[in-house]
């Protein structure tokens, strides 16, 4: 790994005021290949993130001049960049609030750099994945044309990672398309949450099933006409979801 070459080398944007924490990220993180800049606030990093379109950011919640959930917001409004926040130990909260304004996962402090440094492989493997996708569907039953999955009044085009409900364009985070999509291959079929976690996150979240729910609520927001009576992304009390064909 630290053999590559910077131009191939993803670039990681560290956000936190705390400048060991940032000391033990940098080293640990060009260590693995990665390049890293570094915002000890939130309006830098917000500038930062726009200005130089890093591949992944670590973000805390806690910052001066912009809080964290703040500069989540502002920057997902305009790049789908990765997005992982560091909170503090017992700020449930705090998780809940990053992923409903898009943040794509969260690890708390004080936290294991083994672990951190594997979170980030994953988010940037899943991004990776995504951009290379060729998956062949056509073992798939329901409605396709060329590189599209067509479910009822849900269609994905896999190329342009662009979702239409009832024809007009949805507007999603890549992680909302990939449990969407996931889904979608699979119409009628209930996956679990446990199963989401793996497929669509790469890994273990250890039974915090919560973060596929606020994901799945954000999705509902966006594609159905009415949350509270959904008809395309369904839920199979305590077992997960699926998507109705119908």
């Amino acid at each position: 790994m630290e053999e590559e070459t910077d131009m191939n080398a993803k670039t990681i944007l560290i956000v936190d005021d705390e400048q060991p924490i940032v000391d033990i990220l940098v080293y640990n993180l060009q260590k693995e290949g990665y390049k890293t800049i570094e915002a000890g606030d939130g309006i830098t990093a917000v500038d930062m993130a726009l200005d130089q379109k890093p591949d992944l950011i670590l973000l805390d919640i806690m910052l001066p001049r912009l809080d964290g959930l703040s500069v989540c917001k502002r920057i997902k409004n305009s790049l789908n960049v990765p997005i992982l926040m560091l909170t503090a130990k017992d700020s449930e909260i705090d998780k809940i609030l990053g992923l409903e304004l898009g943040a794509d996962d969260y690890i708390t402090k004080p936290f294991s750099v083994r672990e951190l440094v594997a979170r980030v492989k994953a988010n940037l493997r899943k991004v990776e994945a995504v951009s290379n996708s060729n998956i062949d569907y056509t073992k798939n039953n329901e409605t396709k044309k060329e590189n599209r999955i067509v479910v009822g009044e849900l269609e994905l085009d896999l190329d342009k990672f662009e979702v239409r409900v009832r024809g007009e364009i949805i507007d999603l985070t890549l992680r909302e398309f990939e449990v969407l999509k996931f889904l979608a291959t699979q119409p009628e079929q209930v996956v679990t949450r446990e199963t989401l976690l793996e497929k669509v996150w790469g890994y273990e979240y250890y039974g915090d099933i919560r973060t596929v729910d606020v994901t799945v609520r954000r999705i509902r927001e966006k594609i159905e006409k009415d949350t509270s009576a959904p008809k395309i992304l369904i839920t199979k009390r305590g077992v997960g979801y699926y998507i109705a064909s119908t």
